[in-house]
């Protein structure tokens, strides 16, 4: 795999010919090459296996008017989220008992993915979690007026990355494909550039009342967006997220500034508990040390992994009940560094352990938290 990811405007196809260089892609990168001979559903899918398909779609993205009067810098950040759409069909394509071919799962598992190869391949963080977002979200324009949730995704989307651009994504992967119906999926998509633009975030993010009314929106199932949320935090409540060797702990020292600390490397060190065996133990000293501080509107940081959404969750909605304003600090290093870091700790994350977060990592976003800060890089904003 190549180590730069301006390959991707490298490759990108330009004027006049607007040509897929498919044979230099699949010489450029495994994860495509991986696609080859994946199997799919011959109803939705006639044109073949997913290479075929995920060939077929560039050339439709390339085809589209729409696509072609971007910027040449958006051009290539669409066309690396159509590359890398169905990326994780390999690891979840299954044969249902009836003999359909299925991919339960693949948009979420290709948001993990896309993140760790972008990531890999050193792509700002920006960039990076527009395509991811764009690839989780792919397949919602196809149905996307039967969807409860539709609202609450498409601010998502419309923070993250683009819901034009996710329009077009669809457009090119329903046109990259030999299926009966098209033509009522593509009326689908119009329906849903429709629906974005009612909602006035077709080309722009949705514009919340305040950081509070956005942290509630998201967290409070029917509220609507243009509720101008009363803001009742009492406490900060700061949640670390970043692989070992990311430089939580290097982060604390700089920027705690006096605030307690909960630590699970320090509880589990207390506990005589090891990062592979069970945690549980660890989760109930932490909530309990959370809970002290909670109560007592006490400012502090919260000083774990939390690479996964799930987990982060179950520290956020306790201060949430608790009316903490949650501020994200997401740490991030190359991966080069991450093992580097991770190799000079008095105690060491065993190799498999890191593999197997990396595999869960999802990137803290806007609708999680009142704030999502990344030191040296970015403060994410809408």
């Amino acid at each position: 795999m190549r180590s730069d990811w301006t390959i991707f405007a490298e490759l990108c196809p330009a004027g006049p010919s607007w040509t897929v260089p498919w044979p230099r892609i699949e010489a450029e990168f495994d994860w495509i090459r991986r696609l080859r001979g994946v199997p799919q559903d011959a109803v939705h899918h006639a044109e073949g296996d997913v290479a075929t398909h995920t060939r077929m779609a560039a050339e439709a993205l390339a085809a589209q008017p729409a696509w072609r009067e971007l910027p040449p810098a958006g051009r290539a950040r669409l066309f690396a989220a159509v590359l890398l759409h169905d990326v994780a069909k390999p690891d979840c394509t299954r044969t249902e008992a009836d003999g359909r071919i299925t991919a339960p799962g693949h948009s979420r598992r290709g948001d993990l993915t896309v993140r760790r190869i972008l990531w890999e391949l050193g792509a700002p963080r920006p960039w990076r979690e527009h395509v991811a977002a764009l690839v989780r979200h792919h397949q919602v324009p196809f149905w996307a007026l039967e969807r409860p949730d539709l609202e609450q995704i498409v601010l998502r989307v419309s923070l993250l990355a683009g819901n034009r651009e996710l329009a077009m994504l669809a457009d090119a992967d329903i046109t990259g494909r030999i299926c009966g119906d098209r033509d009522e999926v593509l009326e689908n998509i119009e329906l849903f550039r429709e629906y974005c633009a009612g909602l006035g975030v077709l080309d722009q993010p949705s514009p919340f009342a305040s950081d509070h009314a956005r942290f509630q929106y998201f967290r409070t199932e029917g509220r609507d967006p243009r509720y101008a949320a009363y803001d009742d935090t009492r406490l900060r409540m700061t949640v670390l997220s970043g692989l070992p060797g990311a430089g939580k702990d290097t982060w604390v020292a700089a920027h705690a500034n006096g605030r307690p600390v909960i630590s699970l490397d320090a509880i589990r060190t207390r506990l005589g508990i090891k990062p592979t065996d069970g945690q549980r133990a660890v989760a109930a000293a932490t909530h309990d040390q959370a809970r002290e501080h909670l109560r007592a509107g006490r400012d502090f940081v919260w000083n774990a992994t939390n690479i996964s959404r799930q987990h982060r969750e179950l520290c956020i909605g306790l201060g949430a009940a608790y009316q903490a304003r949650v501020e994200i600090v997401a740490l991030e290093v190359p991966p080069g560094t991450v093992r580097r870091q991770n190799a000079s700790r008095s105690a060491p994350v065993p190799d498999a352990v890191i593999d197997r977060l990396i595999g869960k990592w999802e990137s803290p976003d806007l609708t999680e938290a009142h704030a999502v800060r990344v030191p040296g890089a970015w403060t994410m904003a809408p």
